[in-house]
């Protein structure tokens, strides 16, 4: 293939021209180099979405400490949620932990 029949060949002259390098380049910046870029408006998208997953986990467990808190709010509860969570006992009474085999971390 020679220069002649390149220079004539019907993409040859499409891919030269002035106004169609100038919006490759122009699409080529915007795509990958510029401030806000392809490549950015993606990572912050993906960023994005995981706030939005953060915000929906953290107003479910608002809500099940709202309802632990009103659960808490009877005396008889407090002792309960002590007694359960924080091994606490009267004076005069022993506690004894049972741990069976299959609830033990191996």
């Amino acid at each position: 293939m020679n220069w002649k029949s390149l220079k004539n060949n019907i993409w040859f002259k499409i891919l030269t021209n002035r106004y169609v390098l100038v919006l490759v380049i122009f699409c080529t910046w915007m795509l990958f180099f510029d401030a806000n870029s392809w490549l950015n408006h993606k990572k912050l998208d993906k960023e994005l979405s995981e706030v939005k997953s953060n915000i929906e986990y953290y107003k479910s467990e608002i809500k099940k400490d709202s309802n632990t808190i009103k659960k808490l709010k009877d005396s008889t509860e407090i002792e309960t949620f002590a007694r359960e969570h924080y091994y606490m006992k009267h004076e005069n009474e022993d506690v004894y932990i049972i741990k069976h085999e299959d609830s033990i971390n191996k």
